[in-house]
C-alpha cells in the first residue's frame, strides 16, 4: 500500500483510482487548498507521506533550498496527452511496480521511463 499526499495539481481520477485500490492518498485539494509549496512538503515530511505532484518546483525546493523531503517525491512529466485517463493508464503501473523505490528519492514518471535520485 502507497501512502501519498497528492498535491493540488494531481488529477481527480488518479486520486480516486489510488484510493479505490486501497492506497492511503490524501490530497492537498480537498484538505488544505492553495497552501505553499514547503508546507506541502511539509505536511508529506510529517505525515510520513510520499508526495505526489505534476509541480516541478519541488526539485528547487529541496536541491536548492535544502529542505527536506525524506518520505520521497514522485514528480509526474506524463506530456502530450490532457486525459486523465491516459494518465492513470500510465502512471498507476508505475506507482505501484516501485512502492519501494519512492521513499527517500526524487522520481519522475513520464510517458517512457522512470527516473529515480536519491534525495541529499
Amino acid at each position: 500500500m502507497l501512502k501519498l499526499l497528492a498535491n493540488e495539481n494531481v488529477q481527480s481520477l488518479l486520486v480516486s483510482r489510488l484510493r479505490e485500490r486501497g492506497h492511503d492518498v490524501r490530497w492537498v485539494l480537498e484538505e488544505r487548498r492553495g497552501i505553499a509549496d514547503p508546507q506541502v512538503l511539509r505536511q508529506a515530511l510529517t505525515e510520513g507521506r510520499v508526495l505526489l505532484t505534476w509541480d516541478k518546483d519541488f526539485g528547487d525546493v529541496v536541491y536548492r533550498q535544502g529542505k527536506s523531503a525524506s518520505n520521497g517525491i514522485v514528480l509526474l512529466r506524463v506530456t502530450e496527452t490532457r486525459s486523465q485517463a491516459d494518465v492513470v493508464r500510465i502512471v498507476l503501473p508505475v506507482l505501484e511496480t516501485h512502492t519501494m523505490s519512492w521513499p527517500g528519492h526524487f522520481s519522475v514518471i513520464d510517458r517512457s521511463r522512470v527516473r529515480i535520485r536519491p534525495l541529499p
